[in-house]
């Protein structure tokens, strides 16, 4: 079962960040009363991250769940930040973030994309949440927007690394799909553009209010999550056993050989929407179906060292 089957069962997600004391401190009553408010209106997505709070998210988030079974409900954070024991010292640099969350724990965050970075921050988000498994894992913010002109550096150790950690595990069917969860495309364009590695899906951030393409697609390239506060899947990536005859709107390459696949043939298959007319000031949330042209600059200056 795929990421697309997997979020059929509601169209919207729960964006867990506001529980890290995102802007100011929130009562953990508020906190609670938020996760089942969700809950009563249908929610059954939820996603988190251990950079809200410092990990004080996953707490609360994990808190507020264990009213309900772990099969009713879809369940992601994140890996690429580490949340040490150690209290910060020096001040904190969120890169766009700032210092969205000042209230949140006071732990030490690192950035670790390695492969037992990953596995760790896996480790200690289970603990932190409460729960024996999860979902979806994202690799959190290896863009430049955090880590500037380091991002590629960044994005090598993920793609060397921790990529390649996620999608063992999701071999082994300890996770159900891992992708990235950035607020830039450029990281998106550049893992597409990547052979060996099979995302299953992309969490983008948005400035704005969610822009919903649906109605202007066709029935086969709706995406299966039209929203969570300031988060959209906007590329789920689809397996087929038998791939469709290609069109202008999708990029298709073939996948390694999966015990979780079935058929000879396999594909990978991008989701394009195609521009809506929008009220809102924002760019687009859905990818364009060309890179823009600073996108094409970073990717043709990096291919070369990223594909070897």
């Amino acid at each position: 079962m795929g990421i697309r089957d997997q979020l059929r069962a509601g169209l919207l997600g729960f964006g867990a960040a506001p529980l890290g004391n995102m802007f100011r401190n929130i009562p953990e009553e508020e906190a609670a009363a938020t996760v089942d408010a969700a809950w009563q209106q249908g929610t059954r997505y939820f996603d988190t991250a251990p950079l809200y709070g410092a990990g004080l998210s996953e707490i609360r988030l994990g808190k507020a769940l264990t009213k309900h079974k772990r099969d009713e409900y879809l369940l992601s954070t994140k890996v690429g930040r580490l949340i040490l024991d150690e209290i910060e010292s020096d001040g904190r640099d969120f890169g766009e973030k700032g210092d969205l969350f000042e209230f949140g724990r006071p732990n030490r965050i690192v950035y670790d994309y390695t492969e037992d970075g990953a596995l760790r921050s896996i480790q200690d988000s289970l603990k932190r949440l409460g729960v024996d498994r999860l979902d979806f894992v994202w690799v959190h913010d290896v863009a430049q927007d955090f880590h500037g002109d380091e991002w590629l550096a960044r994005f090598e150790t993920a793609r060397t690394r921790a990529f390649r950690a996620l999608t063992r595990l999701r071999e082994q069917d300890v996770i159900k799909a891992w992708g990235l969860g950035v607020n830039r495309v450029e990281p998106c364009e550049l893992t597409l553009d990547l052979a060996e590695a099979n995302p299953d899906g992309f969490l983008l951030a948005g400035r704005y209010k969610l822009l919903d393409h649906s109605a202007h697609c066709s029935a086969s390239c709706r995406p299966p999550l039209l929203g969570r506060w300031k988060s959209l899947l906007a590329a789920p990536i689809a397996r087929a056993s038998s791939p469709a005859a290609p069109t202008s709107s999708t990029r298709r390459r073939p996948l390694r050989s999966s015990p979780r696949l079935s058929g000879s043939r396999r594909s990978l298959s991008v989701i394009r929407c195609p521009p809506k007319p929008s009220p809102y000031s924002s760019p687009l949330l859905i990818p364009p179906r060309r890179p823009s042209s600073r996108a094409r600059a970073v990717l043709s200056a990096s291919r070369k060292t990223m594909l070897h």
